[in-house]
């Protein structure tokens, strides 16, 4: 029997880059090459012409949830991937793939969340599509936006410096930028989507307490560019931080070392992950950004980010070194454990 196409293979581990790099990049030839950030480099928008741009499709299920629903996902997933390059969105397209018998009301209730997380990110929805299918094709509503961005008016700034303490060569924040000695910084709690949804979907009963964290990051990403010494950004959605730190490892070819005791895990979170048996640090996050900056500005950018509506909880987590390869966490009870990329993602049809 041939091989069919898995789950697993959408969720944002090891499985999907395999996929992605064995059997869909290697039909599209130069484009792959095209631009200053390419499709080769597999960072969360391109860069051509200096205008960054990113796609997005979203699959969640159900399609509302404690604290969010389909459609202020898909806003804030989009504004977050063109954000975390060191750029500002100014427009989202929308595209709909909606089954036949979805309900009216669900309908307006989503895309009016559209709406009113696009203007909290004065992020205009500019042009769109709308098609219905017919009932089983898909389940209920699927969307997609594409956004479109700037260089921030901050970058330049942020950049320079950088160059006051290390050489820097790239003009976006990729995730090959870090180097030894730099710092990685967790903007909040992680996990609180991922197991929102999970236990709504399933009637585990935790979410009275535990609600997703959906949110666009862009202003957050704006206030830790003006203070400047940021190299890399990225918010870790499926595959959690595990997937995150391993793709900065991977592509910046530097260990990094991450201190357990410091990531921020809400209890309720960390019980339910321990009941469940799955890993919070493989979870999917929707409202967060995983930082690497230059070890001068680490305080300062904390400082800062702790100033923010969604930074409260934000900790420095670990650090870049040449002394061990790939990401390294040290335990809580003193020892120490390889982190790896996930598989796939735990919890499915999260984003």
């Amino acid at each position: 029997m041939a091989d069919k196409i898995k789950l697993a293979q959408g969720a944002g581990g090891e499985m999907m880059d395999i996929l992605i790099k064995q059997k869909i990049l290697k039909y599209f030839g130069k484009d792959i090459q095209k631009g200053e950030v390419s499709l080769s480099m597999l960072d969360d928008s391109a860069v051509i012409d200096d205008i960054v741009f990113s796609t997005d499709s979203h699959t969640v299920q159900p399609i509302v949830f404690p604290g969010g629903d389909l459609g202020s996902l898909a806003v804030a997933g989009t504004v977050n991937d063109i954000s975390v390059m060191g750029a500002t969105t100014f427009a989202l397209s929308a595209g709909f793939i909606i089954e036949e018998g979805l309900s009216i009301k669900n309908f307006e209730r989503i895309v009016k969340s559209m709406g009113e997380t696009a203007n909290n990110a004065n992020v205009p929805i500019v042009t769109g599509d709308t098609k219905v299918v017919e009932k089983g094709a898909i389940q209920e509503f699927m969307i997609n936006t594409t956004g479109i961005g700037k260089k921030s008016k901050y970058l330049e700034g942020n950049i320079k410096e950088i160059k006051r303490y290390r050489k820097f060569k790239s003009n976006w924040l990729l995730d090959s930028n870090i180097e030894l000695g730099d710092i990685i910084i967790l903007s909040g709690n992680i996990a609180e989507h991922g197991i929102a949804l999970m236990s709504f979907r399933e009637g585990y009963g935790f979410e009275t307490k535990i609600k997703s964290d959906i949110a666009p990051v862009n202003s957050l990403m704006e206030k830790t560019l003006a203070i400047g010494g940021v190299v890399s950004a990225k918010d870790p959605t499926r595959g959690g931080l595990a997937n995150t730190l391993n793709e900065f490892s991977d592509k910046s070819k530097v260990g990094i070392v991450i201190e357990e005791e410091k990531i921020p895990i809400p209890n309720g979170v960390r019980s339910a992950c321990d009941m469940l048996g799955i890993d919070p640090l493989e979870i999917g996050n929707e409202g967060k950004v995983v930082l690497g900056v230059v070890k001068e500005k680490a305080d300062e950018i904390l400082k800062e980010i702790k100033k923010h509506s969604l930074g409260k909880n934000a900790e420095i987590i670990g650090h870049a070194t040449n002394k061990i390869k790939g990401v390294v966490l040290e335990t809580t009870i003193g020892g120490r454990r390889n982190l790896h990329k996930p598989i796939g993602d735990p919890v499915p049809r999260i984003c």
